[in-house]
């Protein structure tokens, strides 16, 4: 089976920036812009919302939501609280807020040493 090949220019558009100006593959190679890091960290970002769905119970999974402003498993997304906000919006201590957040860290972090 043959592949056709497709030559790609250098200054060919291959899209559009937020203020819609055209980028090439010579914008991004001459930029800062490290392709490399950004794929990763998007790569980890999948990881971490798997990691709160499949690692965290629902008390949790909506304190470390709230308090880190991560969209909830409903897809809603918030402002990051304190923790003092997040007590007073669950009828709750802060320290307990504060128990229950360095526990989901801790299994988060777990699991992705685990990798």
């Amino acid at each position: 089976m043959k592949h056709k090949q497709i030559e790609l220019y250098i200054s060919e558009p291959i899209e559009s920036d937020s203020e819609g100006n055209v980028l090439t593959i010579e914008d991004i190679i001459s930029s800062n812009i490290n392709v490399e890091q950004i794929a990763e960290l998007k790569i980890d970002s999948e990881r971490l919302y798997r990691f709160i769905l499949e690692e965290l119970d629902e008390r949790e999974r909506e304190i470390i939501c709230k308090r880190y402003g991560v969209a909830d498993v409903d897809g809603s997304v918030c402002r990051p609280m304190t923790q003092k906000e997040i007590a007073k919006k669950l009828g709750i201590s802060r320290s307990y807020i504060s128990r229950i957040e360095k526990r989901a860290l801790e299994k988060l972090r777990a699991r992705f040493e685990m990798k």
